[in-house]
C-alpha cells in the first residue's frame, strides 16, 4: 500500500489545498493530512479546529485521514510509515523553497517528495491571503468550501468587532 502525507498549517483549508490533496488521493492508495502544530505561526484557527474542518473538507475522499503533527516530518512519517511527501506548488517560489526542504528530507531518512504544480485557478491563492481580505471584510467564498467559508466569515467578524476597554 503506498502512502503519501500532505502536510501544512491549513490555516485556513483552501480550494487549492483540496485540490492538491484530492489529486494526491486519486494517487495514493492512503493520505494522510498532517495538520503542522506550530506555535511560532499566529494563525486564525487552533490546529484541533483545522482538523475538524479538514475532516469535514475530506469526507468524500476515503483514503484520507486527517491528524495533528509537531516537529520534524521525517519523524512524523517513520513513526507513521509513509515514504512520500506530496506537496502542492504554485509558482517558481514555491518550488525553491519546497525543494530544499526536500532534499533535506531526502538526505535524513530517504523520504521523497512530489510535487503537485497547482491547478491554474489557484495558483495565487493562499490562506494568508485569505486571512487577510477576510479580515478587511472582503467575500472569500469563493475560494473555500461552504463550511470553511462560514467559520472564515465568523472569525473575521469577531476579529474587526471593537474591543471593549
Amino acid at each position: 500500500m503506498t502512502r503519501a502525507v500532505c502536510p501544512g498549517s491549513f490555516d485556513p483549508v483552501t480550494l487549492g489545498h483540496l485540490d492538491v490533496i484530492g489529486r494526491a488521493a486519486a494517487m495514493f492508495d492512503e493520505v494522510v493530512v498532517a495538520v503542522g502544530d506550530n506555535i511560532s505561526k499566529r494563525g486564525w484557527f487552533s490546529p484541533t479546529e483545522r482538523v475538524a474542518m479538514l475532516r469535514e473538507a475530506c469526507a468524500a475522499w476515503p483514503g484520507v485521514r486527517i491528524t495533528l503533527f509537531g516537529g520534524l516530518l521525517v519523524d512524523f512519517c517513520r513513526a507513521e510509515g509513509i515514504g512520500v511527501v506530496a506537496k502542492g506548488v504554485r509558482s517558481s517560489a514555491d518550488v525553491a523553497y519546497e525543494l530544499s526542504m526536500a532534499q533535506m528530507n531526502r538526505r535524513l531518512t530517504g523520504l521523497d517528495t512530489v510535487f503537485l504544480p497547482t491547478a491554474p485557478e489557484w495558483s495565487f491563492l493562499s490562506s494568508s491571503l485569505v486571512r487577510e481580505v477576510a479580515g478587511l471584510g472582503g467575500d472569500v467564498t469563493p475560494f473555500l468550501s461552504p463550511a470553511v467559508a462560514d467559520q472564515v466569515q465568523r472569525r473575521a467578524a469577531a476579529r474587526r468587532e471593537p474591543t471593549a476597554g
